[in-house]
């Protein structure tokens, strides 16, 4: 790890803590150039790698962390919520598809677990997303969705 001050190669963990979220390490860091000296943080966390995502259609393409996080940041505008709070969102939703144990995941399957997960994190963005991933034509879809949201939780 680089100093982002001096561009050192040589940096040494002063301190590592486990996250709140349990999903990640932050680590405290220094410089071991003398005349510099800075200390920073780093957070180390799990990467999904190598999961394809098969469309609709058929074709496949990589898995990307940045499009479940603008899918769900849509669909949560407005809406009251911590970044700590999203993170954890984001790592629940990938730990449930790392728990499929497969170099793939069908885009239904991705939206299930996200609905899942969206479903107890905000009802209101749960609908906003379940209305474009199920592609709602009419306020009959709507008024059926809702039903079963609140038949869920009463």
């Amino acid at each position: 790890m680089r100093c982002p001050v001096c561009n050192n190669k040589s940096t040494r963990v002063v301190d590592s803590r486990l996250a709140p979220d349990g999903m990640s390490v932050r680590r405290r860091r220094e410089c071991e150039r003398t005349r510099c000296g800075f200390r920073f943080s780093t957070v180390e966390e799990v990467e999904m790698l190598d999961i394809s995502v098969v469309k609709r259609d058929g074709h496949r393409e990589a898995y990307l962390r940045d499009k479940l996080t603008n899918g769900l940041k849509k669909s949560l505008e407005k809406r009251s919520y911590t970044n700590e709070q999203f993170n954890k969102l984001i790592h629940k939703i990938e730990r449930d598809v790392q728990k499929l144990r497969s170099g793939e995941i069908t885009s239904e399957k991705m939206g299930e677990i996200v609905m899942k997960h969206l479903q107890t994190f905000d009802k209101v963005a749960y609908i906003r997303f379940a209305s474009v991933y199920h592609s709602f034509e009419g306020l009959e879809k709507f008024e059926e969705e809702l039903r079963k949201l609140v038949k869920k939780h009463k």
